[in-house]
């Protein structure tokens, strides 16, 4: 699976660098050193759709589309009082924050349970505590060292327990195969400031395929001014994946950056656009045109 990751990220990469030129199928292909029907397979098989038809889910107009569906969902939600669990891949997800106490303590008392675990987006890091996921990155790393250093940052006076068996399961239902995407609820127990709690509470209420702005964001919370500070909370989110933080991009629907790196973003937000667009079980699908963050565009051939 993460080899399949890995070549979808060097094709992102190299279109980035080479958007002007917009290279052909082949080009990506020989880049990847795959021949171009090998290539479409290593697509087919991550994402269920063709190279060229996953690029055209990552086109500027597309991500303004989706911001434009989603803001009129999520109004009418948030109007409503959209409270949490937030609901992810038929999955329910309960946010739980430290207490002022728990926080001073720096998780004094706690053991964390960790595991690397393969994922659609590369290597991913599962930490786990009896209240619940206090971590989840992902890297390219096979040691995942920076999750590993952002954890003990995080949690500084815990007992860390490397114990990928305790951590298998949680991987198995969040990116395995639809049968065991069932389950209970999943808990999350975070550490953070109000205001970040706020704003990652509020990131429950995207489903996949939905994005939303910095803007749309603070709106929400009842803070329309504070984009920016929206935008750091955002970033500072220890939750990858269940607090989806990757499905806030720029106004002007750019993706932007992410914690665990702006091509790893591109690749969920067009995973999730290509399943949403195709409809409950399906393989995926994709439409459109001109990529959002100087991805380039499949010439023919």
């Amino acid at each position: 699976m993460n080899h399949d990751y890995e070549r979808v990220r060097d094709a992102l990469a190299y279109l980035e660098t080479h958007a002007a030129e917009q290279p052909s199928l082949a080009e990506l292909a020989a880049q990847a050193g795959l021949s171009p029907q090998h290539f479409q397979r290593v697509f087919r098989r991550w994402v269920g759709i063709s190279p060229k038809r996953f690029l055209q889910l990552l086109t500027l107009e597309s991500a303004k589309a989706a911001l434009a569906r989603s803001e009129s969902v999520l109004d009418a939600s948030y109007a409503a009082g959209l409270s949490s669990p937030g609901r992810l891949h038929d999955l329910f997800v309960s946010l739980e924050a430290v207490t002022p106490g728990e926080h001073k303590a720096g998780g004094r008392g706690l053991v964390i349970r960790t595991g690397v675990h393969d994922s659609p987006f590369g290597h991913c890091l599962l930490a786990l505590t009896e209240r619940g996921i206090c971590g989840l990155s992902f890297d390219d790393d096979p040691a995942c060292a920076r999750g590993r250093a952002d954890l003990r940052a995080d949690w500084p006076l815990a007992r860390f327990v490397e114990d990928p068996a305790a951590t298998a399961p949680l991987a198995a239902r969040l990116f395995g195969a639809a049968s065991e995407a069932e389950g209970p609820r999943i808990d999350l127990y975070v550490r953070g400031s109000n205001f970040q709690v706020q704003v990652w509470r509020a990131l429950l209420g995207l489903a996949p395929g939905q994005l939303c702005s910095y803007g749309d964001l603070a709106r929400w919370i009842g803070r329309p001014g504070a984009a920016r500070a929206v935008g750091g909370a955002v970033g500072s989110n220890p939750v990858a994946w269940l607090i989806p933080c990757h499905r806030v991009v720029t106004r002007m629907g750019a993706f932007g950056n992410y914690r665990w790196g702006p091509l790893r973003k591109q690749a969920m937000i067009g995973w999730e656009l290509a399943r949403a667009e195709a409809g409950p079980g399906a393989e995926g699908a994709g439409r459109i045109r001109r990529p959002s963050r100087a991805v380039g565009q499949l010439a023919p051939g």
